[in-house]
C-alpha cells in the first residue's frame, strides 16, 4: 500500500512538472512562431489546440464550456494578436508578451479565489481591448464594438458566476457587454495609443478606460448581490470616485497622443 501511495505521488509530481513545461512551451512558442511567420494563424491555432478539453464534451455541454473558458481564450488570443501587430522583428515587447503569457498559464490562470477571478477578468479586458484596438484600428468601427462587447460580457460573467448567489446574471453580463461596446463606439472616433520609446509597447487609451470601467461596474454589481439588490454607496464610494477621477485625468490631460490611430 505504501509503495502504491509513493507511485501515485511520483506520478502526480511528474504530471505537474510536464504540465508546467508544456505551458511554458505554449507561452513562448505561440509568440515566437507568430513573429517568425508573420502570421497570427499558427499562434492562434496553438491557443485553440491547448483548449482541446473544452470541446471534448457532449454537445449539450459545449456552449457552457465555451462560455466558461472565454476569458482564457481572450487572453491567449490577445497575446498572439498583439505579437502579430507588433511586427516581425523581435522587440522587447515580444519578450514581455512571451513572459506574460507564460505567467498567465502557469500562475494566474489556475488561481480560483474571488480576488483571482477579478484579476483574471481585468487582465482579459485590458489585453483583449488592446488587441482589438491594434487589429481593427483601420477597419470599420463595428468590428471593434463587437469585440469589446464580447470582452465585456465574458469578463463580467467570469466574476459573477463565481458568487454564492443563485441569481440569474444573464441581464447583468449583457449590460456590461453593452456598456463596453458603447465606450468602444465613443472612443472609436479618435483611437489614442500611447507608445514607450523603441520597446514596441503600445497601450491604447480605450484599454485603460475599459479596464477601469469594468473594475467599477464589477464592484457595483457584486455589492448589489451581497445586499439583495440594494447598492450601499458608502462601501463602493472610494473605488468609484477614484476611478472617475483617473478616467477624467486621462481624457482631459492625456488625450494629446504620442500616436493617434
Amino acid at each position: 500500500m505504501a509503495d502504491y501511495v509513493l507511485i501515485r505521488k511520483s506520478r502526480n509530481v511528474i504530471s505537474s512538472v510536464l504540465h508546467v513545461i508544456l505551458n511554458i512551451l505554449l507561452g513562448v512558442g505561440s509568440i515566437a512562431i507568430t513573429v517568425v511567420t508573420g502570421s497570427w494563424i499558427i499562434g492562434l491555432v496553438l491557443v485553440v489546440l491547448s483548449k482541446w478539453r473544452v470541446f471534448a464534451v457532449r454537445s449539450r455541454y459545449l456552449y457552457t464550456n465555451i462560455l466558461s473558458n472565454l476569458v482564457d481564450f481572450i487572453v491567449g488570443a490577445s497575446f498572439v494578436i498583439i505579437a502579430y501587430c507588433s511586427g516581425t522583428t523581435f522587440l522587447p515587447i515580444h519578450a514581455v508578451l512571451a513572459a506574460g503569457y507564460t505567467l498567465w498559464l502557469v500562475v494566474i490562470k489556475p488561481m480560483s479565489s474571488s480576488f483571482a477571478a477579478e484579476a483574471q477578468s481585468l487582465i482579459a479586458v485590458f489585453l483583449g481591448s488592446t488587441a482589438a484596438t491594434m487589429l481593427y484600428a483601420s477597419s470599420n468601427s463595428v468590428f471593434l464594438v463587437i469585440a469589446c462587447h464580447i470582452i465585456g460580457f465574458s469578463a463580467s460573467r467570469h466574476i459573477l458566476v463565481q458568487s454564492d448567489s443563485d441569481d440569474n446574471f444573464g441581464l447583468t453580463v449583457i449590460t456590461c457587454g453593452l456598456l463596453s461596446a458603447e465606450i468602444a463606439w465613443i472612443c472609436s472616433n479618435w483611437l489614442i495609443v500611447y507608445t514607450f520609446g523603441s520597446t514596441g509597447i503600445l497601450v491604447p487609451q480605450l484599454a485603460i478606460i475599459l479596464t477601469i470601467t469594468s473594475f467599477v461596474s464589477n464592484r457595483v454589481f457584486k455589492n448589489s448581490i451581497e445586499h439583495k439588490g440594494k447598492i450601499r454607496f458608502s462601501e463602493i464610494a472610494a473605488p468609484v470616485i477614484f476611478s472617475v477621477l483617473i478616467v477624467a485625468i486621462i481624457v482631459i490631460w492625456f488625450s494629446n497622443p504620442i500616436f493617434d490611430v
